[in-house]
């Protein structure tokens, strides 16, 4: 048998060793460094040679570097004559230009998708990718899990009495009501006015919210102002209690102070970024579990459709 090892960049190393935990192999070795004035050196201290390779390796803050070292750390791979090379990214950076939203800007989740089959990549594995179609950027396979399915065990734990599922914005109903049909829960929409990047505006609420406990459905929170706002507005209008479900948790600039102080009851979030800080509000669920079973399920040809709920 070829055999298949794991390797591990520095973005989130406690979520690698955790998925090596599930599959019950260690991590294997690979020395990454910085050059004095921030260049990235990797040396794979051991053979890969004929070996289907799986690098797990979050494209999270700083971004720039964490992706820098996903590709140079596949540029070594590929010449050490892995068999192939598969990148698990928990957290897919630089998601959020997927189109040309005004004139003269870049669509960098194409940018980045070139970069890592130019650098020898052969698989992307992701969960709750920021737009769905971001596969269609790639020539080999992507496979976009959902984190939904450790959201549904903690949701059901919760029992809450009148739960209703929200989309903080317009561009979240598909999101939301995939997570709604699971529960045959209904559905309510934030409509928001955003007047510049990272700052927004809750406008209204498309649906009855009244003595309901609502359930915020997101791929993503960075500065939490979208999701702060939308709780105050879905408690301005009767909502008994509001918790967020955001698979990645950026929390970026003012996010922490804005939920600490903010109407939302409990924000609940996975791994796939590890946090910077911690707080009472913020609960954090793993999904290493998910990704090994993807690892393994790919390595011995097997499908992967029932990760896909």
């Amino acid at each position: 048998m070829r055999g298949y090892k794991v390797f591990s960049g520095t973005a989130n190393e406690k979520f690698s060793k955790s998925v090596a935990r599930y599959l019950s192999i260690p991590l294997s070795e690979a020395t990454i460094k910085r050059f004095s004035d921030g260049e990235i050196s990797v040396q794979i201290n051991e053979s890969v040679r004929g070996k289907d390779v799986f690098i797990i390796q979050s494209t999270c803050a700083p971004a720039n570097a964490n992706l820098m070292e996903l590709l140079i750390m596949t540029d070594a791979l590929r010449r050490s004559s892995a068999n192939s090379i598969n990148a698990i990214i928990p957290y897919f950076g630089y998601a959020r230009q997927d189109r040309k939203a005004a004139p003269r800007v870049p669509i960098t989740a194409k940018l980045v998708a070139n970069l890592m089959e130019t650098a020898g990549i052969d698989r992307v594995v992701t969960v709750d990718l920021h737009a769905g179609q971001i596969q269609g950027f790639f020539n080999i396979p992507v496979d976009n899990l959902y984190g939904s399915i450790v959201f549904k065990d903690y949701l059901q734990r919760k029992n809450l009495k009148n739960p209703i599922i929200a989309s903080p914005d317009i561009g979240g109903v598909a999101r939301a009501r995939h997570f709604a049909k699971n529960f045959d829960l209904d559905i309510v929409i934030i409509d928001k006015r955003r007047e510049k990047a990272n700052e927004s505006e809750v406008m209204n609420i498309i649906g009855d919210v009244e003595g309901k406990d609502v359930i915020l459905i997101d791929d993503m929170i960075d500065t939490a102002g979208t999701i702060v706002k939308a709780a105050s507005a879905l408690k301005n209008n009767g909502a008994n209690s509001v918790i967020a479900f955001c698979t990645h948790p950026v929390l970026s600039g003012p996010a922490y102070d804005r939920i600490e102080k903010g109407e939302l009851d409990e924000l609940i979030v996975t791994d796939t970024i590890p946090l910077s800080k911690t707080s009472e509000k913020i609960k954090v669920l793993s999904v290493s579990k998910l990704f090994s079973e993807a690892i393994r399920r790919i390595y011995h040809n097997e499908s992967i459709n029932g990760l896909f709920v």
